[in-house]
């Protein structure tokens, strides 16, 4: 490969290109992703009551979305590489805004777990390809941020889906003799199709295919790719040998602990508003908004910064303790609105920043196409936590009538994968030693 040097202007240029090129329609896409994933915490305001489901119905419901994620996301990611992201991208997105749409028709419990299962099954292999994907085109030393791009569609699908959701639930309430919550699964649905659709045309399966890059761009690109990171991160040859790497295995620990507390949130946030008395559903929907509003600024100061030091255990680490302690300050005062609401405001911003500064980990540690299995092994062992979470929430809160027990147990949860992130000694990034990164982020 010849050596192509851009001046720092021109390396700018680049990756300015790249990302206004990739990131706002990928954006796009994974913030419907987020919002059909969750929107179902706002249909239980209406959708419990009408057919008939308990809190440890809805919460098993919830959860059983993560048990099919995680048994197709591993095959679906090391199919990557040979489909193309173009491909891949296009089938999950056309297929999971049909399942979503289709929540309309359910009638009892059994049609619930179906459509849910089926909706993990469509959806596997959708957030570990666009950060896999993301590989292709950012080196280490920009990872972080353009992960924290991505990311930020968590928080925005909260900020529009919380108001958007609620405000579809009342307005279309009992027009053309469909309730409110089915007409909101029905209008957050179908665009997935319709971007599904346009991925066709706008999504490139690697650099070397971008019509939008020139020659010289293309060789610059693929050796600071080919030149990122620390060379242990480039020893996984094969899927064998990224599950028996015990570092993998402790990050997907870990990460299965951060989404424990955030799909406790994410999934019950509705709830507990309710049960702190407000009883407005257009109320709770702009209430849910304010902890994504927090995230959002979080994750992005949080990711520039992890970036800017070269350092992540310990960014992650320190955010996912945070968020455990004001989510016990939460259980403990639940009867509090606004002391609830800080709490769990100031938990969600935590966890977000914990988690988008978590997976420039994994992304920076496992290189090649044996990267695409790793990072889905990680993503899969975590995403038990989005089927552990919710279940064990509703379970207890059909038990107690009270959700603290619950809520009590994920600040356990997130306490153990605080220290697991602590003891899991990456290597760090390239040009800084641990140590080195550690002393200046104090």
């Amino acid at each position: 490969m010849n050596n192509v040097l851009l001046s720092q202007s021109g390396q700018q240029a680049l990756f300015k290109k790249i990302s206004w090129r990739l990131l706002p329609f990928l954006t796009l896409c994974y913030v419907f992703a987020y919002l059909d994933r969750i929107n179902i915490g706002f249909a239980k305001i209406q959708m419990q009551a009408d057919i008939g489901l308990s809190d440890a119905a809805y919460g098993l419901g919830a959860g059983i979305f993560f048990l099919s994620y995680m048994l197709f996301e591993v095959p679906s990611n090391l199919l990557f590489p040979r489909l193309g992201a173009r491909r891949t991208f296009s089938r999950i997105m056309i297929l999971w805004g049909l399942t979503s749409a289709a929540m309309l028709f359910v009638t009892n419990a059994n049609q619930f777990y179906a459509l849910r299962f089926l909706l993990g099954v469509f959806e596997a292999g959708f957030a570990p390809g666009l950060i896999f994907y993301l590989t292709y085109w950012y080196p280490e030393n920009r990872m972080a941020r353009a992960l924290t791009v991505i990311m930020l569609c968590g928080p925005i699908g909260g900020i529009v889906g919380a108001p958007l959701s609620t405000g579809l639930m009342t307005m279309l309430d009992n027009v053309g003799g469909l309730s409110g919550w089915q007409w909101m699964f029905l209008v957050e649905g179908l665009p997935c199709v319709i971007l599904g659709l346009i991925s066709l045309r706008l999504i490139v399966d690697r650099p070397s295919d971008a019509k939008w890059l020139s020659q010289d761009e293309k060789t610059y690109l693929a050796a600071q790719l080919q030149r990122s990171g620390n060379p242990e991160s480039r020893k996984h040859h094969s899927f064998k040998q990224v599950i028996s790497d015990p570092r993998v295995l402790l990050l997907s620990i870990a990460y299965f602990c951060i989404i424990c507390g955030h799909y406790a949130v994410s999934f019950w946030l509705p709830t507990i508003l309710k049960s702190t008395g407000v009883t407005s559903t257009m109320h709770i929907g702009f209430y849910a908004a304010i902890p994504y509003v927090a995230a959002i600024f979080t994750m992005i100061w949080w990711g520039r910064r992890s970036d800017r030091l070269g350092e992540r255990r310990w960014h992650s680490a320190s955010m996912l303790a945070l968020a455990a302690v004001t989510l016990l300050v939460a259980a403990l005062n639940g009867s509090s609105l606004v002391i609830t609401l800080v709490s769990i405001t100031i938990a969600t911003a935590a966890l977000w920043a914990a988690y988008t500064v978590f997976w420039a980990m994994p992304s920076d540690y496992m290189k090649g196409d044996s990267a695409a299995g790793g990072i889905a092994l990680v993503n899969t062992i975590g995403a038990f936590g989005g089927f552990v979470s919710p279940t064990l929430i509703g379970y207890v809160k059909t038990l107690t009538g009270t959700m603290q027990s619950g809520l009590l147990a994920m600040v356990g949860v997130l306490a153990i994968g605080t220290v697991l992130l602590l003891v899991n000694r990456l290597p760090a990034p390239a040009g800084k030693t641990d140590l080195h990164a550690e002393l200046e982020s104090l």
